[in-house]
């Protein structure tokens, strides 16, 4: 017979457990690993289960299966693991940790990534530059093409600028922002095979592409109209006002 301290005590587990998801994993790139975790979880225990009901067979071969996955975890996600390590080893994850929603730091409260990219993108639509930034929740990297070059940079509106400037070898790929940082540039994307409106060049056919096959934002400035776009769950809508893109960002950076 289960106990109310038993319930409790399993309350309490489940309570921690989701508090360190929201905190620290949620919108991150390490939430695929998370993911894959429980996946192992739930198969170790089926094979237990298995093995309970007398069901040797199928229990060892779900265990070596287990077995297997968990050992190729380690090496899949390793980068992740050294990432997670080393945010639980400083000061400042253990504040972002239990930073509360009126306690948050200055960091967390930080616009600049989000004033750098207003301001970028802003002259590049005047300046008629072509530009792909892309905005990961969870982004299975295998529906991108090619990553491009680790950049893992601080956003700043010149640094985009150059990257997008026609002559860099750079400027026809996208850049991908990962923890409001320019995580990779020079990345390709899949192109939608969607039939679109004869405006739309290679970009927005990117854009919409990604959209189309992961969760993913995509901002889109188009190099023939100077036009800004963003491409989000398979469509395409344009922003005129500064003011209202920027309130769209704020939502999609989480500031």
């Amino acid at each position: 017979m289960v106990h109310i301290s038993e319930l409790i005590q399993l309350a309490v587990i489940v309570a921690l457990v989701w508090y360190f998801y929201k905190k620290l994993i949620r919108n991150t790139s390490s939430e695929k690993m998370v993911r894959g975790v429980l996946g192992l979880v739930l198969l170790w225990v089926f094979s237990f289960v298995c093995v309970l009901l007398k069901l040797d067979l199928i229990g060892g071969f779900l265990h070596w299966v287990a077995l297997f996955l968990s050992i190729s975890l380690i090496v899949v996600f390793q980068p992740e693991l050294r990432k997670f390590m080393a945010l639980m080893g400083s000061v400042q994850g253990w504040r972002k940790l239990f930073a509360g929603k009126n306690g948050d730091s200055v960091q967390a409260r930080n616009t600049a990534p989000l004033d750098a990219i207003v301001s970028a993108v802003e002259y590049m639509s005047a300046k008629h530059t072509g530009a792909l930034i892309v905005f990961p929740t969870t982004l299975d990297e295998s529906v991108i093409e090619r990553k491009g070059v680790a950049v893992d940079a601080k956003i700043t509106s010149e640094l985009l600028l150059t990257i997008f400037f026609n002559k860099t070898p750079l400027h026809d790929g996208a850049v991908i922002v990962e923890n409001n940082r320019i995580a990779y540039a020079g990345a390709i994307l899949p192109l939608s095979q969607h039939n679109l409106n004869w405006k739309y060049g290679t970009r927005h056919r990117a854009a919409l592409g990604l959209s189309e096959v992961s969760s993913a934002t995509v901002l889109v400035v188009s190099e023939e109209s100077g036009d800004i776009s963003i491409a989000e769950k398979g469509k395409i809508t344009k922003y005129d006002d500064l003011k209202k893109l920027r309130a769209k960002l704020e939502k999609v950076m989480k500031m």
